[in-house]
């Protein structure tokens, strides 16, 4: 089926043809063209090499009379018989560089790869492979990074460092809106207490872009970055940083381009990612709208998994971090809140990734660590400095999975965002009204500084079997004016009065930041489900006991 339909948020997904006839490859075995060749008879002759250079110097049709190079692929040719110069550039050269000759320099150039390569074995190819993929990755000198001890990256004022991650789609051919930004979320990281949180951003928020764009003054967020590219980069990534910043309250302070390549081959080179589907359907995800590669009398299912752990290659990786169940023939179940389902799973499959790419296995690896750096480098763009290389390594490594927290801003407890329409076009907006984003500040403020009991807003009940009368209502009290909501206050069953206190999680897992306070302030850890013999809707139940006696000595 044929959209006709705009394209408004760049994921309305091609459908593309089967080639007609068989695809072509680099090793091809037809035969050059004839009128390519200065010498028909003679295949390795090419016409348009010999008209460029007035030579007959061998092309890239004999690679290897060119050029020399090392089992790692690295260039090392260097013309044993150099042009002679002429009196003016010998003079020329003399006045810049102190009378140095050519070879001189060619001799360092190629004594400094000699040992990258041999110094260390193979670990000094991979720090080859580091500078070369690292300076397109980072700013600053990347040589640097290797020897000094990691500078502490920024911080704003809650202690906390905080990068905008965005992908686009512009390497994906005949995928239209290439620039806009597919993915938008925050990764909070505290360098001290080694937590983190992912917040994403509806790529379909109005905002108000603060010059003349070809979407208009104001328009969709997704739309920011190619707005602003068109004058750099780096300019783009400062304009969609900076307006990010703004909706959620933060100083952001980086900033990572990403395209469709370099998740695709960073799940490959790491062998692949473990991700948790959790959709309400009881049978999974399923979304047909990725299946048009498979071949016509067949279907393949890209985009197809039951409840639970699943393994995803980089292909249906990618696939499931574009899907939001809007298959146009309405074969999909397992995405009711789409575009946020979709960002539900994009945090999953980032922090798999991260995981899996930090693991002793993928860096004891020379091929992934090598797959990873060439994804990496070709398909990665920051803001970060080079001295900042290995903190952040360092972090990825030393925070943990659990102490990694996700926002929802669609949560059915804690809405902060719903859809509107503005001049005809579906969008999303703060549920406090367009471009207010108070509500998304304090929630975002609140896991910042780790004060989440106000906005989890959940219910407590204190549970006396002890015995002692009041022993409930004195700990009810004292919780409350922690800033715990207590719901309710009474007595429970003997059986329960094994220790002074106990926590009881009925939550699901979906108030963390309750319950880690509850667990500091009490001192225990809490307990899943409900105790035995109570029943109640609250998220949490604290069991006042008296603690056991000790046997007699």
């Amino acid at each position: 089926m044929k959209h006709n339909r705009p394209n408004t948020d760049g994921f309305i997904i091609p459908r593309r043809t089967a080639p007609s006839g068989p695809r072509p490859t680099l090793d091809a075995k037809e035969p050059v063209p004839a009128k390519y060749l200065a010498d028909p008879a003679d295949p390795k002759k090419d016409a348009q090499a010999t008209q460029l250079t007035g030579s007959t110097r061998p092309t890239v049709a004999d690679p290897a009379a060119m050029h020399k190079k090392t089992d790692f692929g690295i260039d090392l040719n260097i013309d044993d018989e150099p042009k002679k110069p002429s009196r003016r550039e010998r003079r020329r050269e003399k006045r810049a560089g102190g009378g140095k000759k050519p070879w001189i320099k060619r001799v360092i150039i190629l004594t400094v790869v000699l040992v990258l390569l041999t110094g260390l074995g193979t670990g000094g190819y991979f720090a080859y492979k580091f500078l070369s993929t690292g300076s397109k990755i980072f700013k600053g000198n990347v040589v640097n990074a290797i020897f000094n001890q990691g500078k502490p990256l920024q911080q704003d004022v809650n202690g906390r460092t905080n990068i905008l991650l965005f992908g686009t789609s512009e390497d994906d051919p005949g995928h239209p809106g290439g620039d806009l930004t597919d993915s938008i979320m925050v990764a909070s990281i505290n360098q001290t207490t080694k937590d983190a949180f992912l917040v994403s951003v509806p790529r379909d928020l109005w905002v108000d872009y603060g010059r003349a764009c070809p979407a208009g003054y104001q328009g969709k967020i997704n739309a920011m970055y190619g707005c602003f590219k068109q004058a750099s980069e780096e300019a783009g990534q400062e304009a969609l940083r900076k307006k990010v910043g703004i909706v959620f309250g933060l100083d952001v302070q980086y900033a990572a381009h990403v395209n469709y390549t370099a998740l695709r081959q960073a799940v490959d080179a790491v062998g692949g990612i473990t991700v948790t589907i959790d959709s309400t359907d009881s049978r999974g995800v399923l979304d047909r709208n990725f299946d048009w590669d498979c071949p016509k009398s067949q279907s393949c299912f890209n985009v197809k998994y039951p409840n639970g752990p699943v393994n995803l290659d980089g292909k249906h990786a990618l696939y499931l971090a574009r899907a939001r169940g809007d298959d146009p023939l309405g074969r999909t179940y397992g995405f009711p809140q789409a575009n946020f389902d979709r960002e539900k799973y994009q945090r999953a499959i980032l922090i798999a990734l991260k995981d899996k790419a930090v693991s002793a296995g993928t860096l004891a690896n020379p091929v992934a660590v090598n797959n990873l750096l060439n994804a990496l480098g070709d398909n990665v763009r920051t803001n970060f400095d080079a001295d900042e290389i290995k903190t952040l390594v360092k972090l990825g490594q030393e925070i943990n999975t659990t102490n990694i927290m996700s926002i929802s801003l669609n949560d059915p407890d804690h809405r902060l965002v719903t859809t509107g329409n503005v001049n005809g076009q579906s969008i999303v907006r703060p549920v406090r009204g367009l471009m207010d984003y108070t509500d998304l500040q304090t929630t975002v403020k609140a896991y910042a500084t780790g004060n989440l009991v106000g906005i989890e807003k959940a219910k407590v009940d204190v549970i006396n079997v002890s015995g002692v009368v009041g022993k409930a209502q004195t700990q009810a009290d004292a919780l409350s004016d922690a800033g715990f909501s207590i719901r309710n206050v009474s007595n429970g069953p003997s059986a329960l009065n094994t220790a002074e206190v106990q926590i009881y999680d009925l939550s699901g897992g979906k108030k963390p930041g309750t319950l880690k306070k509850l667990q500091s302030t009490l001192g225990v850890t809490a307990k899943a489900g409900a105790p035995a013999g109570i029943s109640t809707t609250s998220d949490f139940v604290v069991i006042i006991g008296t603690a056991p006696t000790a046997p007699a000595q």
